[in-house]
């Protein structure tokens, strides 16, 4: 279960990089041409905020069990994520999107499980 949880962690740190760096590096206008319409709800600054948070959770999903320094954030990193996820759920429900808030589903499902075995049975302190 540990191989597969460092799998888990493994995706969700590549797809949060990648979105968190589009966020960070793109325009909210260039976004929301690129289909991310919820971003017009919200300030330029708030869309890199949201980056730099995905940014960070994916970090955190990895450095600390890969390099032994306070393990103990990586289900912390996961569970940011997860919360990060039901706030695009609720965003996208709100405006009726309900056909393109699947990814945001599967990555809240994703960072759940991750969050929650690494603060349970197969935590790196046990």
């Amino acid at each position: 279960m540990n191989v597969v949880l460092w799998i888990i962690a493994g995706v969700l740190a590549a797809a949060f990089l990648g979105a968190g760096f589009m966020k960070v590096a793109r325009s909210r206008e260039d976004l929301a041409k690129a289909g991310m319409a919820w971003t017009e709800d919200f300030s330029p600054g708030m869309v890199k905020f949201i980056g730099v948070v995905e940014i960070l959770g994916a970090i955190g999903l990895i450095l600390p069990a890969l390099l032994d320094i306070a393990p103990v954030l990586v289900p912390i990193a996961a569970l940011g994520l997860a919360v990060t996820m039901v706030g695009a759920v609720i965003v996208h429900v709100r405006r009726k999107e309900t056909k393109t808030m699947a990814p945001a589903v599967v990555l809240l499902i994703l960072s759940a499980v991750v969050a929650i075995l690494r603060f349970g049975p197969y935590s790196f302190t046990s």
